[in-house]
């Protein structure tokens, strides 16, 4: 077992990336593709998304609708375990805020302290679709600060469930995510840098952060971090775009914004395989030039990008 901080303190920049779970009634081959197209660049590890329940309309048939809790992509834990003992690759497991109680995040923890599965991603996770404001479970946390200090204490031994015996401390790395461009509900750069730093000093081995498309914003991100105490890894986090709608979808989703230079190309564009070209190559020179700075690694989302192509970048820059 390896420790993502400790993978991130050796040298080279390393590639890693991250899967979402399937929908609920389908198999792990509906990841495998993805996974086994990337395994030969040899990932450092793959994160694996976790995803709250969702608030739905069900149809009673008269006229009249009811709603009802439907989780749509459980098995975060499952689809880590398996692609760990499957595949051989360490894995981080997003463990969120959304959706569970502290007692319920403790038997998460024990649940994978019982499967060696030592890395974590800590996040608060989205408000419920439909619903403006995150809003806890009663009992649960409300931020990821919190989290974090929850997997803290478990690693010294202080434990939510009172009057544990013979429970051993857990060992567990943890990371955080970072926004270079702010997140959407911080008033500022400032107190969002702030609230990072909160998690930090919990206990947060390293950051990973949104999606972007203008370095120049990481690398002032990084500097930012470091101005206040932020000491930690921080490893940037890689989308290439492959739709005409991601120009709306993306900086509408994520509150990001695209450079004019990348709008422009992709604007030109008559297809998607058109736009899937520009995002591979605008990918490629990000990275290349990530890579030169020794950035700790780099990390992609596969949501809504083809296994392909993170494979024809990682190719073109490693």
């Amino acid at each position: 077992m390896a420790k993502v901080i400790d993978i991130l303190n050796t040298p080279n920049t390393k590639f890693t990336f991250e899967i979402v779970p399937p929908l609920k009634g389908s198999t792990m081959e509906d990841i495998s593709q993805t996974i086994e197209t990337l395994l030969p660049y040899s990932p450092s590890y793959i994160n694996v998304t976790s995803h709250r329940a969702e608030t739905v309309l069900v149809d009673n048939g008269n006229g009249t609708f009811s709603k009802k809790i439907v989780t749509k992509r459980p098995g975060t834990v499952g689809v880590s375990a398996s692609i760990k003992f499957k595949y051989g690759v360490e894995v981080v497991p997003h463990i969120i805020c959304g959706g569970s109680t502290a007692a319920e995040t403790e038997d998460i923890l024990f649940d994978l302290q019982f499967l060696g599965i030592q890395n974590i991603l800590a996040l608060r996770g989205d408000a419920v679709k439909g619903e403006r404001d995150f809003t806890p479970e009663a009992n649960g946390h409300s931020n990821a600060d919190a989290l974090v200090r929850q997997i803290s204490d478990m690693n010294q031994g202080v434990f939510f469930t009172p009057d544990l015996k013979n429970q051993s401390t857990s060992d567990f790395c943890i990371g955080i995510a970072g926004y270079p461009e702010k997140h959407r509900e911080a008033p500022n750069m400032e107190t969002d840098l702030r609230h990072l730093k909160d998690k930090v000093d919990a206990g947060a081995a390293y950051i990973v952060t949104q999606m972007f498309f203008d370095n120049k914003k990481y690398f002032q991100f990084v500097e930012n971090c470091r101005e206040i105490g932020i000491n930690v890894p921080i490893v940037p986090g890689i989308k290439p775009i492959s739709l005409l709608a991601n120009l709306n979808s993306l900086p509408q989703i994520f509150h990001i914004d695209l450079p004019e230079e990348l709008v422009h190309e992709v604007e030109k564009c008559k297809t998607n395989d058109d736009v899937r070209k520009v995002g591979i190559e605008w990918a490629i020179q990000q990275c290349k030039e990530l890579k030169t700075a020794n950035v700790p690694a780099l990390h992609f989302f596969t949501l809504g990008s083809t296994a392909k192509s993170i494979a024809e970048i990682v190719k073109s820059v490693y």
